[in-house]
């Protein structure tokens, strides 16, 4: 396969910058909620998870795509089904503020993803990961085949590392 065009955008925000990328799912809006919201749907496009899922509650992901599928706290910081999903992950020093978008009607959902606060520095190594995992999302899905991380890293990194700052 062939590199990806790279969608994300490095956004100015009222207390730093925002990595927002979209990606249009087909299927309802309730459809996509349960991808990104139920274990056995996240472990097919990102990683399964263990806990409550609930406003305030903290869950384990293990993140199935990555070397060694370590697990991460990701703790639940708004929860408004079927709309609207934010998180903050954090594993050893780092903490990274997600949140999750999803609107449409009928047959087709938009959803819109951002990473809060990014560092611009490090949005070269960041974005292609979030490309990657969004598309993974897509194709668990439509039923396609995953795409593999060798087609987006490190392919993506120059487009992600001339975003506007």
């Amino acid at each position: 396969m062939s590199t990806p065009d790279p969608t994300g955008r490095l956004v100015p925000s009222t207390d730093g910058h925002d990595l927002v990328l979209t990606r249009t799912l087909p299927g309802s809006v309730q459809d996509a909620w349960a991808s990104i919201t139920e274990p056995d749907r996240t472990a097919r496009w990102y990683g399964r998870w263990e806990g409550t899922g609930a406003r305030g509650a903290t869950v384990r992901v293990q993140m199935g795509f990555e070397d060694d599928s370590p697990w991460v706290d990701v703790t639940i910081t708004q929860c408004e089904p079927p709309h609207r999903l934010r998180v903050l992950s954090t594993s050893e020093d780092v903490s990274w503020d997600l949140s999750f978008d999803l609107s449409g009607t009928g047959d087709r959902c938009e959803l819109r993803f951002v990473m809060h606060h990014i560092d611009p520095a490090t949005v070269g190594d960041i974005g292609p990961g979030w490309e990657y995992y969004l598309d993974q999302l897509v194709a668990s899905v439509t039923g396609t085949p995953l795409p593999s991380w060798d087609d987006y890293f490190p392919a993506q990194r120059e487009y992600f590392e001339q975003q506007p700052r």
